[in-house]
């Protein structure tokens, strides 16, 4: 079969990697892809949300089956958009319909569902500039730090998590009147803080069945120990060392049968990856939020782990016939360091060449953002290459990483040395 997946970084160049194995793939498209998609697939310059151009590509190529890498594209209601679309309507599209990927298009409404079904969150409200006095009403009444989140999509960087009530309030104020994540914060959700540790949750429904993924666990800090800004994520790791046999049992039962029942209940349509951030706090699993991709770095660490022929998988999925796959997961850790550029996440330069990709080595080398200049491959963006390993332990596979990026280069290049350094 033909098949199409949307979107250029990390995750994107993960999933063609798995899908380019099958034996059932017939030809791949990325759309609009990186310098890694395009030695195994062929790159199409269509941007994520340019519907009207992915539909002339899906009918001139004759794809099958529409794989969603990111977000933006769900929110924005592309799979209703093949639905709703008698020359497409056939096609399949992996990923939740418009009205479930509000899931993660807003704080708000993926809180009101977990209230609705009895999901273990934290304590919440939301605000507007209309009740901006009850927002700092609501702060006074909370212990610090405070967690404030932007509604919307912020393109990972609207929550704030603050030891000051002075600084809450008016990252408060500068939220709702002064739009600082334009309309992505016209409302703001203010949380209870959650103390634990962080985890994500894969899950993969057709909206009946559904598959539990390999766990991982991703470093969102720049900085070593997990200081300084948060960025898309700059390394992950699966399995997770914390999560044993009763911890998985736990998010199982409270977290990923309660949701996609819900999903059903609520009659949210949804074929697709249900991404699950979790936090640990004392042997109880909450969850932080939905995502309705998978994760970027993590599924660089979770699709190498899955040994099935993944053009079925999708197929099940496509079909609502999760139910007859049985997953085989690798048992080896895999664990991925993300080179980013020099400045990341603020400021920073593309544009510059990157040496000693051709070079061998035991890693697997995912693409971020790079792109082809003149031959050569370039950096793209702020996180440039993830680089992913196996072993016997998550320290084995580090070491493997990290052997790897002794050979890798470019101007400004600074990754991580400490991933898994709290495990």
């Amino acid at each position: 079969m033909n098949i199409l997946i949307l979107g250029s970084g990390g995750r994107e160049h993960t999933l063609a990697w798995k899908i380019a194995q099958s034996n059932k793939l017939t030809k791949l498209f990325v759309a609009p892809g990186n310098a890694g998609t395009n030695e195994i697939a062929e790159n199409v310059a269509i941007g994520v949300n340019d519907f009207e151009a992915i539909k002339k590509l899906v009918l001139k190529e004759n794809i099958d089956l529409v794989l969603v890498g990111p977000e933006d594209p769900l929110v924005n209601g592309i799979h209703d958009f093949f639905l709703n679309d008698t020359q497409l309507k056939e096609v399949a599209v992996i990923g939740p319909e418009k009205l479930a990927a509000t899931l993660e298009g807003s704080k708000e409404f993926a809180k009101e569902f977990m209230m609705r079904h009895n999901i273990p969150t934290a304590a919440y409200q939301s605000f507007t500039s209309k009740n901006l006095e009850e927002g700092y009403s609501f702060l006074e009444s909370l212990k610090p730090p405070y967690v404030l989140k932007a509604d919307g999509l912020a393109a990972g960087k609207g929550v704030l998590i603050l030891n000051d009530i002075t600084e809450a309030k008016n990252e408060l104020k500068s939220m709702l009147l002064d739009a600082k994540f334009g309309n992505a914060s016209a409302t703001v959700v203010i949380e209870e803080f959650l103390d634990g540790i962080e985890l994500s949750c894969f899950v993969l429904t057709d909206g009946e069945n559904y598959k539990v993924l390999p766990m991982a666990k991703d470093y969102k800090r720049i900085g070593e120990g997990d200081t300084g800004l948060n960025t898309g994520g700059m390394g992950a790791i699966s399995p997770v060392p914390f999560a044993d046999e009763a911890f998985f049992q736990k998010i199982e039962e409270r977290i990923v049968k309660p949701t996609v029942e819900g999903l059903k209940k609520d009659k949210y349509p949804y074929k697709g990856f249900i991404f699950i951030g979790l936090i640990k706090v004392g042997n109880d699993p909450k969850v932080i939020e939905y995502n309705v991709r998978m994760g970027d770095p993590e599924t660089e660490v979770v699709i190498p782990r899955v040994k099935n022929d993944f053009v079925e998988v999708l197929e099940a999925v496509a079909n609502q016939g999760l139910d007859s796959i049985d997953l085989e997961i690798d048992e080896r850790t895999a664990v991925t360091v993300m080179t980013v550029s020099g400045g990341y996440p603020e400021a920073y330069e593309k544009g510059k060449e990157i040496r000693g990709l051709d070079k061998q080595n035991e890693s697997i080398v995912f693409h971020a953002g790079t792109k082809i200049f003149e031959n050569e491959v370039h950096t793209n963006g702020g996180r440039v290459l993830a680089v992913t390993s196996y072993g016997e332990n998550h320290q084995e596979a580090l070491k493997t990483s990290y052997k790897t990026l002794k050979d890798i280069g470019f101007d400004g290049m600074y990754y991580r040395k400490d991933i898994g350094f709290d495990l």
